[in-house]
Formats: structure tokens, sequence, C-alpha cells
């Protein structure tokens, strides 16, 4: 029995195949665009949000003056934009795409699905304005205000029983690896989303339980909802371009089920030495070092997939993205491990280590997948070649770059601080003042990031602008080497 992303008849693919491929793209288009486009419209946003509370960090007067500025407002503001707006959305997205394609089954409710989006768009705003308007709960990833989050959670809920309902009419009756990451997803959020709504917002438990609760569900939340999703399309589209099945299918089922039993306890490290039991801090360290399990065997699984074709990173977008997604799960899930231990978290913990982490994982694992991801299946589902190669290379580049100038800088300088923090002869104000040169290549990471994404925008609008253009030009190519077209559906 194989697992393999490389679905049956994708390499010489016959007519009733390719027409099969272009009716599912074709049911898929228009909540798929919704949701890429909707999502990119929140990045930018998102990107803006971030390089004003950045720069407030070492420019405390920088837009002083207007109070819904403010890095308290600003800040939660930035959080909620790109992981409900941008990564939540863009990952539905290509969850839809994907599902249809691995189920061999057109998309049943593309109308339906698309009113979901625009619902939870609107939800969206109306989160965001209210954090901006000084109405946020101060809960951590559940800031938007209680009259939002009804909004996000039916619009959640109706694209998720399509979803399911989807899959439930395959006609591939094969279960790929992929499925299961993604189908765990879809099921794991509105429980993690629900639950701490419930136990923070709705009927609040009573004091540090609430702290507990609130490190459970911004930690499940990457593991368990972003996490699935990353996985599933790097599982997808490795073997995809390369053309080769995925090395072990016994390693993938060993990395879904650790990473389901084991991750679910994660999240408590982050409170070592607060006013909880002891076994409950102990416990998610155990867990989080267990996570060597999961993280281990999909590198192993992705790396031995690609053994003898990285030389093709330099010629396809979309794994160029995914594999650097790939190696960021990892050293992400490293880091992680390490930050859970007492005496390292004694010395990373309310320092600017742990923001270099969170943006390992969300940026530079999830993002990085998603933009690779959208390498690949917009031109399958717009019919149309990516107009600008200069701006895929400045994409990569300026995010590589920016990534690199962010974590880096960071873990250094909150590692430094951290011990400088623990010095009883160091003076606070010292501290802060020895953050200021990393806080400043901060600000200029975020630089490069905001090139990055407004040149991946301005590649995408120009795709889609040529969409409704009086000629159509196949996809011969698709950037990756392969002679296809992408009429045809492949």
């Amino acid at each position: 029995m194989t697992v393999s992303a490389l679905m049956p008849g994708d390499v010489a693919v016959g007519d009733g195949r390719k027409a099969l491929l272009a009716e599912i793209d074709a049911s898929c288009r228009l909540p798929v665009l919704f949701f890429v486009c909707s999502g990119l419209a929140w990045l930018l946003a998102g990107t803006l949000l971030a390089l004003i509370s950045s720069i407030k960090l070492h420019s405390p007067g920088f837009l002083a003056s207007w109070e819904f500025l403010t890095f308290g407002r600003v800040r939660p503001a930035h959080l909620n934009a790109v992981i409900y707006g941008w990564a939540s959305q863009t990952g539905i997205g290509v969850t839809l795409w994907l599902m249809c394609r691995l189920c061999r089954v057109p998309f049943v409710a593309p109308g339906l699905t698309t009113v979901a989006a625009v619902f939870w768009n609107i939800g969206l705003t109306v989160g965001i304005v209210g954090i901006l308007a000084g109405d946020s709960t101060s809960i951590e990833w559940l800031e938007m205000p209680r009259y939002a989050t009804p909004i996000l959670f039916v619009s959640y809920a109706l694209v998720a029983v399509w979803s399911v309902i989807t899959f439930r009419l395959r006609t591939e009756r094969h279960l790929y690896v992929s499925q299961w990451y993604l189908l765990a997803a879809l099921l794991w959020f509105p429980w993690l989303y629900a639950t701490a709504q419930i136990m923070l917002l709705i009927e609040p438990v009573r004091g540090t339980v609430q702290a507990a609760v609130n490190w459970w569900f911004a930690h499940n939340v990457l593991g368990l909802w972003f996490t699935p999703i990353g996985l599933g399309a790097i599982y997808y589209f490795i073997p995809k371009v390369i053309g080769r099945p995925i090395h072990s299918y016994y390693l993938s089922v060993l990395g879904f089920w650790s990473l389901a039993f084991f991750y679910n306890w994660n999240g408590l490290h982050h409170l070592i030495g607060g006013p909880l039991p002891a076994w409950m801090i102990t416990v998610s360290i155990v867990a989080s070092v267990m996570m060597l399990v999961p993280v281990t065997v999909v590198a192993i699984n992705h790396h031995f997939t690609m053994w003898g074709h990285f030389s093709k990173l330099w010629h396809s977008p979309t794994l160029r993205f995914v594999v650097l997604g790939a190696v960021c799960y990892t050293l992400t899930s490293l880091q992680g491990i390490a930050n859970s231990l007492r005496s390292y978290s004694e010395v990373v913990h309310f320092t600017h280590h742990t923001v270099a982490h969170a943006h390992l994982g969300v940026y530079g694992f999830f993002t990085m997948v998603m933009f690779g991801s959208l390498y690949y299946l917009l031109p399958r589902i717009t019919c149309r070649e990516w107009p600008c190669l200069g701006l895929v290379s400045v994409h990569f580049w300026a995010c590589a770059l920016g990534l690199f100038l962010y974590v880096v800088p960071l873990s250094v300088g909150g590692f430094l601080q951290g011990m400088a923090m623990n010095d009883a002869a160091v003076p606070f104000l010292k501290v802060v003042e020895g953050t200021l040169p990393w806080l400043k290549a901060r600000t200029l990471a975020g630089l490069l990031l905001a090139l990055g994404h407004v040149a991946f925008v301005a590649n995408v609008g120009w795709m889609l602008a040529r969409v409704f253009g009086p000629y159509r030009k196949p996809v011969v190519a698709l950037l990756t080497g392969e002679a296809t077209v992408a009429v045809a559906g492949k």
C-alpha cells in the first residue's frame, strides 16, 4: 500500500481525466479566488499594521497623536488580520482545491461557500475595526469583540460542512496522507475556537485557568489548524512537482498520529513560573519534547522525497517556497522544543526570542507553504500563466531575506535580552536600550517582507486582469518544467 501526492494518471493523463480536472478546477474557481484575493487584501493590511507597530517599538512617538494607532491597538489588529484574514482564508482556499483534486469530484456548493466567505470577511472587518476602536477583549489571539465572533463561527461552519460533504461524495476511494491532515484541520479548528470562546468569553473560567485555556488555544491554532493544512500541502506539492511518490507511507502515518496525540498537550510551557500546578506544566513540557517524533519523521519523509531533485528548486517557484516552508517547520519545531525546557525558558521567556519563534512558525512555515501552493493552483483555476517571472523572483528573495533578517536578530537579541534580565546587576532601562538595534533590524525586515507581498499581489492582480482580457494563452511549462497545458486542467 502506498500513499502519494502524485495521483494515478497524472503523468500520462487521458482526455476523460483532463476533462474531469478541468471541471474540478472550474467548480472551485469562485470560492477559491474569493478566499485567496480577500486573504491577500488582509495580508497587505496586516503588513501595514505590522510596520506601524514595529516602528513604534523603537520610535514610540511615531503616529502618537492618532488614538486608534497606539501600539496596544495596532499590534492585536495586525495579529488578527494576519491570522484570520490572510492565513486562515488562504488555508481554506488551498484546502478546498486540494480536497476536490484528491477526491476527484467537483466542489458541491461553490455559491454557498462564497457567501460564507463574504460573511467571514464582514465579521473580520467588524472585529478589526472594533479592536482599533478600543473594544478589544485583551485575550491574545482572541482580541476581536464578542459581537464579531458568531459571524466568523457560522461562516466557517458552512465552509467546513460543504468541504466534508465533498469528501463524502469522492470518487477516488483511496485516502491520501494530505487528506488526513486537511480533514483533521477542518474538524479541529471549530473545536478549538468554540472551546476558547465558551471558556474565556461566554462563560469565563476563573483565575489562572484563563491563562491555561488561552495558551492552549493560541498554541493549538498553530499546531492543529495551520500545521495540518501546511503539512497536507507539502505532502501534495513536493511529489506533484518532482513527479515521484512520497518516500514512506508508514512514516507519514506515524507523523500524522503522533502530531494528533502530542500537540494538543502543548502550550502550557509558556506559563513556566506561573501560578499553575506543576504537573500541568510538566505534562506540557513532556508533550513538547515528544514532538520530536512527528517533526523528525516528517523531515525525513520530505528530505528523502526530494533526494536527487533539489536542482528543481531553481525552476519551480512552488517547490522553492514549499521546501523553504518545510525547512522552517523543522526549525521552528526544534526551537519550540528548546523553549519548552525550564532552564532555557528561564532565559528566553518574556523576550523578543519568543516573537521570532512565533514568526518562524506562522510566516516561515505556513505562509511560505501557502505562497508555494498559490503559485501552483492559481494558473490552473484561471488558465493563465504568471505574467512576470521577475516579480516571482522579487517575491521569493525579498520574503526569504526578510524572514532571515527578522528571525535571526530577534532570536539572538532575545537570548541576550533574557540573559541581561536575569542579571540583577543590569538596570532594566539598560536592557531595554540593548534591544533597540534588534528592533530596528525587525523594521528593516518588515520592509523587505512588504516588498515581497506587494510584488506577489501585483503579479496576482496582473494574472486576474488577463483572465478578463480578449485573449487566452494556455499555460505551457507552468514554471515547473512540466510540458502540460492548464486549459486542459492538469
